[in-house]
């Protein structure tokens, strides 16, 4: 198959993937009648542009957001994974279209590590959708720190610089079809793909350039069906991430068409920061709802 007719073939299956999601999301969101769109939303609207413009540009619109999220206090902890996959999905098809376009990457490799990606995610998304508030509040605080470290490692230049390849095969293959399927299902826990993603091609000799088209093409297909999960458990905030979607496409256009050439080194140590701050406050909350489980006699804190 050439790779003209991959490209076309994908892109055909992401406009499909995005027709079949918003459908669902449609008629999931009517069962519940979950799906609410009024008032004023512009602090959702804005976070959805800035996190998808920076993620564009390769700073995670999940570490970001959530950031934000946990700072305002917008949404419920619980509800931040699934509030994350919802809202993101549409701005991350758009993101993958583009790049897939753009950048050439050998057909086997990237077909495989998307799909291993899409069912670790769907196995993910089943987990996470029932973690009660503790389990989300523990699990995102340390996938947080562990985004920190990673962001850490890139503005100090200590990540590996990559080779020439386009593509993987063998041993080399497999590893990072079985990598990306981890990945793929700590996405639904609201860990970005693409930093780890990156470092992942670059170990194994890849031109770090074509972890572009390839973790952006994993998290488009995976997002919408981990997203789902969510919505049809109604483990999301449907108002917020309604409203970051609406944000989230033109932030993705504005970052690939109109900036050439933009100075991030500053935000991206700014987000190591909040990142960072995110972190301890929800491992933070998750040691009080511990305590305050420990004080009541009552093992499991309630959801709110």
């Amino acid at each position: 198959m050439s790779a003209t007719l991959v490209t076309r073939v994908l892109l055909g299956s992401l406009m499909l993937v995005a027709v079949w999601y918003c459908c669902r999301w449609h008629v999931l969101s009517r069962r519940r009648a979950a799906l609410d769109v009024s008032g004023h939303r512009w602090p959702d609207l804005l976070t959805g542009l800035a996190a998808n413009f920076l993620d564009t540009l390769g700073i995670s619109s999940f570490a970001t957001t959530t950031a934000v999220f946990k700072l305002s206090r917008r949404v419920s902890d619980q509800t931040i994974p699934g509030t994350l996959n919802v809202g993101h999905a549409l701005p991350t098809l758009v993101q993958a279209a583009i790049f897939i376009v753009a950048v050439s990457v050998d057909t086997l490799t990237l077909i495989s590590m998307m799909i291993a990606a899409i069912v670790g995610a769907w196995l993910g998304a089943g987990i996470v959708s029932r973690l009660p508030r503790q389990g989300v509040q523990i699990g995102m605080g340390a996938a947080l720190l562990c985004a920190a470290l990673v962001l850490l490692a890139s503005n100090l230049q200590w990540m590996p610089v990559g080779g020439t390849a386009s593509g993987l095969r063998g041993g080399y293959l497999v590893f990072a079809v079985g990598a990306n399927f981890v990945l793929g299902a700590l996405m639904t826990l609201g860990v970005g793909l693409y930093a780890p993603c990156l470092i992942l091609v670059s170990v194994l000799g890849m031109n770090p350039l074509a972890a572009f088209p390839i973790m952006m093409g994993s998290c488009a297909f995976l997002m919408p069906v981990a997203a789902v999960r969510f919505i049809g458990a109604g483990r999301y905030d449907s108002r917020v991430a309604i409203w970051l979607t609406i944000g989230g496409i033109p932030g993705v256009l504005i970052a690939v068409y109109l900036v050439k050439a933009l100075p991030i080194t500053f935000l991206r140590w700014l987000v190591v920061l909040v990142v960072s701050y995110t972190a301890l406050l929800m491992l933070s909350s998750a040691w009080r709802s511990d305590r305050r489980a420990r004080t009541t006699g009552d093992s499991a804190s309630p959801l709110v």
